[in-house]
């Protein structure tokens, strides 16, 4: 079973492994419907997962398929208490509850990053008198969404302080079967795309991240060291900011994320690997992916009330379904893109974005037309 807010790249891994994935999540897209055996979702965009409304339809979706086990993806950071509620009812291909709790606390990585001399931006519980120079995070908080900038607001419960850094940001995905086992699976570099209240909103990704090969051995060795002490298992990433004098570790997400998309291979091996690191087990061979990849989110430039039908070329993926009421600046799909390089993947990328969005604004012209 999987469980995130968007399921299909885990079900699109998922099922190239062999599988055959039971699917929750908040977007029933096209490509979703078509990887999954079965798949519910459930309204809860506005207020994320809740277990009243959550453990319910898993058991629906489970009833007389009797799944193996369950695989979330993000939004669970914030509540490991759910996290608790599904490994109650699933054997669980994740971290705990007490490690995704543990390794979220601000205090506690940032007292990691002291004990192993990883550079680490300064956190602080009470506002600033700079707050020009700080960001508001929440405790638990992923995917750029909770991040504010101080001098915008004032922090609530729940929320802290985070110096604001300068840098690219960098993520290592990691595959974890123990303390001292693990594997840096790549260096991806990623960017954001700017909404109003949302200044740090994740827009796409692309690898291998093109940095200096000392500085890509510096990021891998942090990000090695603090996976171990964190006890991780499964795939996870850790985020940096990188620039010419260094780099500043971020967080950690402890489970399969954003970045899945431009590690996907077409024999399935990195879902495989991940269930049995979550039992313990490395890949005799380390997975290697020799080309490079690049995935960004297309957020609707328009209002699309409705979606319109669309002829969806083969690099469009997280299909919304015709119909559906979309505003501007609401997730339409993901394009993706592979290359020789990380700069072709990248011009590549950004040619079908332009290409995409032609035929969502035409289609939506013909729409209204009509």
């Amino acid at each position: 079973m999987i469980v995130a807010p968007a399921g299909r790249a885990l079900a699109a891994s998922a099922r190239r492994s062999g599988f055959r994935p039971l699917v929750l999540d908040l977007f029933d897209d096209l490509d979703t419907r078509a990887f999954a055996v079965a798949n519910v979702s459930i309204d809860a965009m506005e207020h994320g997962f809740e277990a009243e409304d959550l453990i319910d339809p898993l058991l629906c979706l489970a009833q007389g398929r009797d799944p193996a086990g369950i695989v979330y993806g993000g939004g669970f950071e914030d509540r490991p208490q759910l996290i608790a509620e599904l490994a109650r009812h699933f054997r669980l291909y994740g971290n705990t509850a007490e490690t995704v709790e543990r390794v979220k606390d601000p205090q506690w990585l940032a007292t990691l990053c002291r004990e192993l001399a990883i550079p680490h931006p300064e956190i602080r519980f009470a506002r600033p008198r700079d707050p020009e120079h700080w960001l508001i995070k929440k405790s638990g908080g992923g995917g750029g969404l909770h991040i504010a900038l101080a001098s915008s607001r004032t922090a609530e419960p729940g929320e802290y302080y985070q110096r604001r850094v300068s840098g690219q940001p960098i993520s290592a995905m990691l595959l974890c079967a123990a303390r001292s086992k693990l594997q840096i699976l790549g260096l991806s570099e990623q960017w954001a795309t700017a909404s109003s209240g949302k200044p740090f909103r994740f827009a796409g990704a692309a690898r291998p991240a093109n940095i200096a090969p000392e500085l890509a051995g510096q990021i891998a060795a942090a990000a090695e060291a603090i996976a171990a002490r964190a006890g991780l298992v499964g795939l996870n990433s850790v985020d940096f900011l990188a620039d010419n004098d260094g780099f500043h570790l971020l967080e950690i997400n402890p489970r399969p994320g954003a970045t899945l998309d431009i590690y996907s291979d077409c024999d399935g091996k990195i879902f495989v690997a991940h269930i049995d690191a979550c039992e313990g087990r490395l890949p005799t061979a380390p997975l290697i992916f020799p080309r490079a990849a690049a995935a960004s989110i297309v957020y609707t430039p328009i209002d699309l009330t409705p979606m319109p039908p669309l002829v969806w070329p083969e690099w469009c993926h997280d299909r919304q379904k015709p119909g559906t009421d979309l505003r501007k600046g609401d997730p339409v799909c993901t394009v993706s893109a592979e290359a020789e390089s990380i700069a072709a993947a990248r011009a590549l990328l950004d040619e079908r974005l332009a290409v995409f969005l032609k035929i969502l604004t035409e289609s939506a012209s013909k729409e209204a037309a009509a």
